[in-house]
């Protein structure tokens, strides 16, 4: 995406045609509001800074590795696997612990639980025992006095490996029928009828890579041994409760046993959701054998060679359409290269199928999903859980489509929306209730001038032999909880002290995507009271126990409503207090700007919490919520899984260079449904950086495996994701006005994920510029889009290859 900019200057004429000047950054007038950020007013409904904002760019914000160590700590360091697949044959780790400083190695007969970790499938072994699964996979660690004396010393293991055939790409362990979990079909009507009887017909191929999660804190865990066996464990992680149980797992005691804190992470996105208890339970098993605190941070490199990313898909499909572009059959496969264990794999297979129809009616539809066996890396979560891997697909199939008829692209997207009153079931049997898509693509077409640029970009390449244009408008539409149902609940705690402030504790974790500051907002507009009044605590197991991962967007959703409902509880206490004192109902109380009214009398609200603390009221408060309405069939994948569907589309512009393949992104127009807005700058940064994200995943950042199984963008020097320079001056995001139909907190709506899918307007987008340089021809192109795969889109090879 390195294009020289004076090149792009002139193939634009100085900025795209669009509502707002090239070097324009606008927010929306729904996003504006007219209110500051004040304590005498709402703290909900208004921009807000993050609330550990100031102290992260001061750099005194606390991550696992700031925490001060604790007298006598060790570190380890991870011995990797140098074989994809082989019988692992002996350690000899003699060569380090003759090396100054080092304490020793773990390996797995020093587990005194269970070896195989404990995930849902069970295959995963803790390190690696009889056999090795990949390049990087951990067989054990070294424990030593500094950092860097572990990892240099786990340098010099020797490990002894026979080598085995490994299966490196989903196709191959497709052939092999290699899978690390059934295959799931999911059916509508007869697709093979009806692409018989189809007036058009095209079938194909495509490649989407994976996505490293590039978090800016790696993954890092700090095991402290407390007294009579009980374990404190810091770690960087998504899912606090689950590292607690695998912790507890490995060394053979029940979950009270451990406990886990998290108060912030240096960015997860999905990364940290499993992977993050690899880490725990390592450095826990050094703590247990050394009677030592022991940190396990690994650096970038290790980082990319043992942690899974995005799954990478393979799919083969045939689609039946008539003479307008709409769709009137689909079959599709689609293969998942699930690495060697199951990890997240299941459920993000399942979200790929739910998200095949996007945004479109699928009237006959068969599709296939594989999950395959490969000896890399165990793939998990990413930012939008296999969403983005099944709405790619219809969108390069609608594309297709248009190309081969002539068509416009959008016209081709509007003419597939799913319907109002028909045409609203999705294949899974989920009916779409709360559909605004028409109207809101309609707005972004006009808001973007989408029909003069695509004329403009038509004319500006029937002139241009070497630079070539393209624009496309992409929607999303996005199922909002967790499609393993029972993660779809949250507690919370809410204290009073008697000095009026507030404390909170959630079971959610915040990772830079200011969950901790929405829920700040909640409780303070329950209570009444200012903003500034109320702080978060750090998340940790022994405040709320069984928490679900903060993960699925739904983190805000789940345990902002956990919090308002606990503080509603002290509130309903206070209310009956005053009450008590004023003889009125409790309906009659009012709890606003740091006062306590009642039609006879107003009292500020640290004053009624005194009194009532002097009459033994409670002041603390429990909260639990758990999502309405969600069901469904995990065998035949069909029923309700998600609450509500959070809508968006975009329009982007690129330009590519046909003699070198190197692309740029020139606009952006982003309109996206975040329901009523908790926080309208938070939620607009989460669309900047969702939707830059989803940029990189599609033009720049590939992953490539050598033929041993070696991953060789492990490092920054050969793995790019997206920098200041890759974000066009032009990029206007517009918040849709309409509250969130279903009752969700605030009636807002989820943020996180569904703006990384809106990424797929610029791939889209790429491929429409490389069709233009076949004089519209059909483009096969693989993502990521790389100046590799755009030459091999517009020349079908690579110069001299």
């Amino acid at each position: 995406m390195n294009m020289r900019a004076t090149e792009f200057t002139s193939a634009t004429g100085g900025g795209p045609a669009g509502p707002a000047d090239a070097g324009e950054r606008n927010l929306a007038p729904a996003t504006q509001s007219p209110h500051r950020a004040t304590s005498g007013g709402p703290a909900c409904g208004v921009p807000r800074p993050h609330e550990s904002a100031r102290a992260q760019v001061a750099g005194s914000a606390t991550y696992v590795d700031d925490i001060p160590e604790v007298k006598g700590t060790l570190h380890a360091a991870p011995i990797l696997s140098t074989v994809a697949h082989g019988r692992l044959l002996a350690v000899d780790a003699s060569a380090a612990l003759a090396m100054a400083g080092v304490r020793g190695v773990v390996l797995a007969d020093d587990i005194p639980g269970d070896p195989v970790l404990a995930t849902f499938v069970h295959d995963e072994p803790v390190f690696a025992r009889e056999t090795v699964n990949h390049v990087g996979q951990v067989i054990g660690i070294v424990v030593a006095d500094s950092v860097m004396q572990a990892r240099r010393a786990a340098r010099q293991v020797q490990v002894q490996i026979e080598p085995l055939p490994a299966v490196l790409s989903p196709r191959e362990a497709h052939a092999a029928q290699s899978y690390v979990l059934p295959p799931v079909t999911v059916r509508r009507g007869e697709p093979e009828a009806a692409l018989a009887r189809s007036a058009h017909r095209l079938s194909g191929q495509l490649e989407v890579g994976g996505q490293e999660h590039f978090y800016l804190e790696g993954q890092v865990a700090y095991a402290l041994p407390l007294e009579q066996d009980q374990w404190y464990i810091h770690s960087s992680t998504q899912h606090p409760g689950e590292v607690q149980h695998w912790v507890a797992h490995a060394l053979g005691l029940e979950n009270n046993a451990v406990t886990v804190e998290c108060r912030r992470m240096g960015g997860g996105f999905g990364g940290k959701e499993t992977q993050a208890g690899h880490m725990a339970v390592w450095a826990a098993l050094a703590a247990r054998k050394f009677g030592r605190p022991v940190k396990l941070r690994l650096d970038r490199d290790d980082d990319f060679l043992i942690t899974g990313k995005r799954h990478p898909f393979a799919y083969d499909w045939e689609v039946g359409f008539d003479d307008a572009g709409l769709v009137t059959a689909l079959k599709l496969t689609m293969l998942a290269n699930c690495g060697f264990s199951a990890d997240l794999s299941g459920p993000v297979a399942d979200r790929a199928v739910f998200h095949v129809d996007n945004a479109y009616f699928l009237s006959d539809v068969e599709i296939a999903s594989y999950r395959c066996k490969t000896n890399v890396q165990s793939h998990t979560a990413f930012r939008g859980f296999g969403g983005p891997q099944g709405v790619i697909a219809i969108e390069a199939i609608l594309g297709d489509i248009a190309r081969h008829l002539g068509l416009d692209p959008f016209d081709v997207r509007m003419r597939n929306l799913y319907g109002i009153e028909e045409r609203n079931v999705t294949h899974y049997r989920m009916k779409v209730e709360d559909n605004i898509l028409h109207p809101l693509l309609a707005k972004l077409e006009q808001t973007s001038q989408y029909r003069q640029r695509r004329a403009a970009i038509a004319a500006w390449n029937a002139n241009s032999p070497v630079i070539k244009r393209g624009i496309a408008v992409t929607p999303v539409k996005f199922g909002i909880s967790f499609t393993a149902t029972f993660f779809n609940q949250a507690g919370a705690l809410v204290h009073v002290f008697t000095d009026g402030s507030v404390q909170v504790n959630h079971g959610g974790t915040e990772m830079g995507q200011g969950l901790h500051t929405k829920i700040m907002q909640l409780v303070a507009d329950e209570l009444g009271v200012p903003f500034e009044r109320v702080r978060v605590t750090p998340t940790e197991t022994g405040k709320v126990p069984n928490a679900s991962a903060t993960a699925a967007s739904s983190g805000t959703d789940l345990n902002g409503r956990a919090a308002q409902f606990a503080a509603r509880n002290i509130r309903d206490n206070l209310a009956a207090f005053v009450c008590g004192l004023d003889g009125c109902g409790a309906g009659a109380v009012t709890f606003r700007g740091g006062e306590v009214i009642t039609p006879s009398t107003t009292r500020s609200f640290d004053e009624v919490v005194k009194a009532a603390y002097a009459n033994r009221i409670q002041l603390w408060s429990d909260g639990f919520y758990r999502t309405p309405k969600i069901h469904y069939d995990k065998t035949t994948l069909t029923g309700r899984p998600f609450y509500y569907f959070a809508y968006g589309a975009a329009c982007s512009e690129v330009a590519i260079d046909t003699l070198t393949g190197e692309s740029r992104v020139l606009a952006i127009d982003i309109l996206h449904d975040v329901g009523t807005s908790i926080n309208p700058a938070i939620d607009i940064g989460q669309i900047e950086g969702g939707f830059i994200q989803g940029v990189g995943w599609l033009t720049t950042e590939q992953l490539v495996w050598n033929g041993e199984g070696l991953l060789t963008t492990h490092a920054p020097s050969t793995y790019k994701i997206p920098a200041t320079g890759d974000v066009p001056e032009h990029f206007r995001i517009e918040l849709w006005p309409e509250p969130n139909p279903e009752d969700n907190v605030f009636r807002s709506k989820a943020v996180g994920e569904p703006p990384f899918m809106l990424a797929i307007s610029v791939w889209e987008a790429l491929r429409e510029a490389a069709s233009a340089a076949l004089a519209g021809g059909a483009v096969r192109m693989d993502a990521p889009a790389t100046p590799e795969n755009v030459l091999r889109a517009v020349t079908g090879s690579l110069p001299g290859g």
